[in-house]
């Protein structure tokens, strides 16, 4: 399974109806490809679930769905998949952070793989050697061909078998591939408290779509906020009992003592650093864990549909 490879035929996909998605295609003097998603061009609802499929490397199905009335009065944004570790923790995860000459993104999608340099790359035992590359950036900006030639060195790829697809988070594309990391949140939170990701067989991910902001900020204000309050994810595992017991309270986002109020006054606080921000709050609010091996079912912390509701009112 080549995860790029995946990808970069869904890119064909993609490309072959970019006038109906409302995306536009770059050639770069190299040869190298950037597809614009959401920054200067209009993208859309589809858009952004095919650039969201792009970036699970194509292992996982997207859609949109009716919402929760509870929670907030619009559609959600819902994942599935039956490889959750190579779609979500080998490709989606932004886990590469990219500043280059005053660009900066937040890399995702199969080209991690490609590049290997993140130590998760090491804990999973998982790298890809590669011809081309896809990644997905969310940045305000479309990435100067400097840029894009320091991504295909890294990735070990000639630039012109290099496509990057770029959406800002204040766009209706950029808001819908953020709010699709229901799964991809929780498989990073059962990593870091200790979890063997080889026992998850599949992940299901449900979260709702919050308006497009006014500005970037806003916006990543307001697609955490769907995720760590509004989200609900459901891990079907093998493993014992006890152990998902003991581990299960500390998933949900809940278990951060800077979970309560929204995202952009938790960002505001520590100066829009978000490494200073405690790394527990990023999770889903509601996490189930179904055990194949015993057929129970372990549920863990609650949805805040006031929290989400605050967020998704404000101004921004």
């Amino acid at each position: 399974m080549n995860l790029n490879d995946r990808a970069w035929r869904r890119c064909e996909q993609l490309l072959e109806a970019a006038a109906d998605l409302r995306v536009a295609c770059r050639h770069l003097p190299h040869g190298g490809r950037i597809v614009d998603c959401g920054v200067e061009a209009a993208g859309g609802l589809q858009a952004g679930l095919t650039l969201a499929e792009i970036c699970l490397a194509d292992l996982a199905e997207v859609r949109l769905v009716p919402g929760r009335a509870d929670l907030w009065p619009g559609p959600a944004v819902q994942v599935w998949t039956d490889h959750p570790v190579a779609a979500c923790m080998a490709s989606q995860y932004a886990g590469w952070r990219i500043s280059s000459g005053g660009y900066y993104a937040m890399g995702s999608g199969p080209m991690r793989a490609a590049c290997g340099r993140e130590e998760l790359f090491a804990r999973l035992g998982f790298r890809e050697s590669v011809t081309r590359a896809v990644g997905v950036l969310e940045a305000a900006k479309l990435p100067p061909v400097e840029v894009a030639s320091e991504i295909a060195e890294a990735c070990g790829v000639v630039p012109g078998e290099l496509t990057l697809l770029v959406a800002r988070t204040a766009s209706l594309a950029g808001t819908v591939q953020v709010v699709a990391r229901t799964v991809e949140t929780c498989l990073h939170k059962l990593h870091e408290v200790g979890f063997d990701l080889r026992c998850v067989q599949s992940g299901y991910g449900l979260a709702p779509l919050p308006p497009v902001a006014a500005d970037d900020l806003a916006g990543i204000g307001r697609t955490n906020d769907a995720v760590l309050y509004g989200g609900e994810v459901t891990l079907w595992v093998r493993a014992d009992d006890g152990q998902l017991e003991e581990l299960g309270p500390g998933i949900p986002s809940g278990s951060s003592p800077d979970h309560g109020e929204p995202f952009g006054k938790i960002f505001q606080r520590y100066n829009h650093d978000f490494y200073r921000i405690d790394p527990r709050l990023f999770s889903p609010a509601q996490v189930t864990l179904v055990n194949l091996n015993s057929g129970r079912a372990h549920g863990f912390g609650q949805l805040r549909p006031e929290v989400v509701q605050r967020s998704f009112s404000a101004d921004g």
